[in-house]
């Protein structure tokens, strides 16, 4: 069949694939020249492109307006993000809804419990906030804060300060807008308190990528994903250095054009990797609080956009967390993204990245295998549906018991491939009963 034939009859090829006798391959987009399109064609489904009908289209955030303003989605049809993603993804979005959540909570259930919130720096929104920024400044003398612009990624725009004279001078060549109407409006930042005591390993910082997958906001559907990195930076720590992003920018962007980058080994370890230095370091007991504390980070973030976000059921999104440990293994909540990266830095990278992608696939479940009840699929685990999701052995993998009997194993073992196919083997052989 060509790529751009159109074929009528929607309602009946998602009937057949739901029956599990669907005579054609999966059809889908992909904007993403990565390690996304290798897995979409290692599963056999079949490219398509410009005005051709799809099953799914893994789309860059961009294209997302487009796709809702000028399109009708049949029954079928699956979306990489939802509608308006960047309410949870935008640097200054994200805080502000995390701050009106945070404040409704407090109002309704007291203090104690709006301090499950204190995950995220003071941070202030510029230019709006120049003023109260300044306030706050003041108040904190010695304070290092850091400039972030609010819809940019990899690091660009970044910087770090500690005198008023640094931002104010910054202020004037960014915001001191002429009386020429045609010029574009100054670009929006946030400007946060910096982690000044961020836990180090060997002397160099360093943040963590985690996965994470939401099927549904409404009811809110979440799957945490076993795997993930730490990437550190490539320079040891100093607040001596403050100009230099090597020592304070973790992003493989930044890091791999140091001068001594060995893009073989990398800046990276993998999450069980990391877990298991800070359990010999700290004990077992210390580490999974400092895990679960990330698990509360992820839920709250998600449910302080639940209201505003356009839930529909078209729609998945495959969020990528950053997140750091502080001295006291306390972790913070630097940004999420809309379109983590999965362009591969390294053999292990591409693996990592290649599975991850297949569990993705796996649970959006275009075929219609699943029976809708999983609680784990491949490297993926289901920790909230309307609720959180009970594990249901309270033996962790990771070495002991867990305090909590919730169903994260966040860089635990991830032995994906032998539990997806354990998986299928029992769905099939339950069908032929």
């Amino acid at each position: 069949m060509a790529k751009n034939t159109k074929v009528p009859g929607y309602m009946l090829r998602t009937t057949q694939r739901q029956k599990g006798i669907g005579d054609r391959a999966i059809w889908f987009k992909c904007s993403l020249q990565n390690t996304i399109l290798d897995v979409l064609r290692h599963r056999g489904w079949q490219e398509v492109s410009g005005d051709a009908d799809y099953d799914l289209n893994w789309c860059d955030v961009g294209a997302i307006k487009d796709i809702f303003d000028n399109a009708h989605l049949h029954e079928h049809m699956r979306i990489s993000h939802f509608r308006n993603h960047y309410e949870l993804t935008r640097k200054n979005l994200m805080v502000k809804n995390l701050k009106r959540t945070k404040r409704a909570t407090e109002k309704e259930q007291g203090k104690l419990e709006a301090q499950k919130y204190d995950f995220f720096p003071t941070t202030f929104e510029l230019p709006s906030e120049y003023h109260i920024f300044v306030e706050e400044f003041k108040k904190n003398p010695g304070t290092v804060w850091i400039m972030k612009p609010v819809a940019k990624s990899q690091g660009k725009g970044i910087f770090l300060f500690k005198k008023l004279k640094d931002i104010t001078d910054w202020k004037k060549g960014e915001y001191q807008i002429p009386s020429d109407p045609n010029r574009d409006a100054p670009e929006t930042y946030v400007v946060q308190r910096y982690i000044m005591n961020p836990y180090l390993i060997g002397g160099r910082k360093f943040d963590m990528r985690i996965y994470l997958l939401v099927t549904s906001y409404i009811p809110l559907k979440a799957w945490l994903y076993r795997g993930g990195f730490a990437r550190f930076s490539n320079t040891r720590y100093s607040l001596e250095s403050i100009d230099d992003n090597y020592v304070h920018l973790t992003n493989v962007a930044i890091q791999k054009t140091a001068p001594d980058y060995d893009p073989e080994k990398g800046c990276k370890w993998s999450l069980p990797q990391l877990r298991q230095y800070l359990i010999a370091k700290h004990g077992l007991e210390s580490v999974e609080r400092s895990f679960r504390d990330i698990d509360n980070i992820l839920i709250k973030s998600l449910q302080s956009v639940q209201k505003v976000m356009i839930n529909d059921k078209h729609c998945f999104e495959m969020y990528g967390y950053d997140i750091l440990f502080d001295s006291d293994l306390k972790p913070w909540l630097v940004e999420i993204n809309a379109s983590p990266s999965l362009t591969a830095s390294n053999k292990d990278d591409y693996d990592l990245k290649f599975g991850l992608m297949e569990d993705v696939l796996n649970i959006i479940d275009m075929e219609g295998r699943l029976s809708g009840k999983e609680k784990r699929v491949g490297g993926f685990d289901l920790i909230w549906e309307d609720g959180p999701i009970m594990a249901t052995d309270l033996t962790s993998e990771c070495l002991g018991p867990q305090p909590y009997p919730t169903n994260s194993y966040l860089g635990c073992q991830n032995d994906r491939r032998s539990q997806t196919r354990a998986l299928f083997r029992s769905i099939s052989a339950s069908k032929k009963r």
